[in-house]
């Protein structure tokens, strides 16, 4: 058996539920999985033939030192470059596919708080931490929730709340080495303004979906301009034309929704067998 780990955090020293279902086909493979930690300086990481990245949560508030770790991992999927390119939602600005309209506010810029509702979301951010809906009745909160992500060093994004997640929902697609495997579709998240009291992540209302034409053929685009990531999960939500607008494109440590699609298992256990 060839032993691959799987980086997660210190909250899920046993991997999320989720990534679970990949270890019996992995080692039907031949692939033993083992969890590690990723900031616990005990785990050699050199004594793996692949270190994947996963449930690795809680490095928002740590980037630099996530970086230098990922840059020091042999074998890491996907790569410490991409992952330092995708750590910052700023790459928004770079893609080649329509994306829900953004600006990023650096500590210090000012907030001209927008009319109607709106997200407020730091750049640098995972499991939709930090994150809030604001309307016309929200603005105190809305100044207090920028001033506080300034406070900490973080640059702020402004996004218009796109009304179609209400009933569309989030349509997520999941392609591994570069193929499309399967979607999810998940429910709108953000109820109102953040107050600071969610723990790793957000819980989120996830049923399978099968994707439309014009999901796939804006997901099928945007994959296709990488450098061949394991894995790359594209988030849309339908704009005010109703053509879908890319959310995030979540090529770091994403839930991958092996359980909501049968075959999503072996098949992701296939393609990182396949980068050995």
């Amino acid at each position: 058996m060839i032993r691959i780990a799987f980086a997660t955090c210190a909250e899920l020293p046993d991997l999320d539920e989720d990534e679970r279902l990949a270890v019996v086909p992995l080692a039907e493979l031949g692939l033993e999985v083992v969890p590690a930690v990723w900031d616990d300086p005990a785990v050699d990481w050199d004594s793996f033939g692949l270190t994947v990245i996963r449930s690795t949560w809680d490095y928002a508030a740590r980037r630099d030192e996530f970086l230098a770790w990922a840059h020091r991992v042999p074998n890491l999927l996907n790569p410490a470059a991409m992952i330092e390119a995708n750590t910052d939602k700023r790459y928004l600005a770079d893609l080649p596919v329509a994306t829900v309209p953004t600006t990023f506010l650096a500590p210090g810029d000012a907030f001209d708080v927008p009319d109607g509702d709106y997200v407020l979301k730091p750049a640098i951010s995972a499991g939709s931490k930090d994150t809030g809906k604001y309307g016309p009745a929200d603005r105190e909160l809305a100044v207090a929730h920028v001033a506080r992500l300034h406070e900490a060093g973080r640059t702020v994004m402004v996004q218009p709340y796109l009304p179609a997640v209400d009933g569309h929902g989030e349509t997520a697609l999941l392609y591994f080495n570069g193929a499309f495997s399967h979607a999810i579709r998940k429910g709108a998240l953000l109820d109102g303004p953040d107050l600071g009291d969610v723990g790793l992540y957000k819980v989120e209302e996830i049923t399978p979906r099968v994707p439309s034409a014009a999901e796939l053929a804006v997901g099928d685009k945007l994959v296709a301009s990488l450098d061949n990531p394991l894995y790359a999960r594209v988030d849309l939500i339908p704009g005010p034309d109703g053509e879908p607008l890319l959310v995030e494109l979540e090529l770091t440590e994403p839930s991958i929704f092996l359980g909501y699609a049968e075959a999503a298992p072996v098949t992701f256990a296939r393609a990182v067998a396949a980068r050995l």
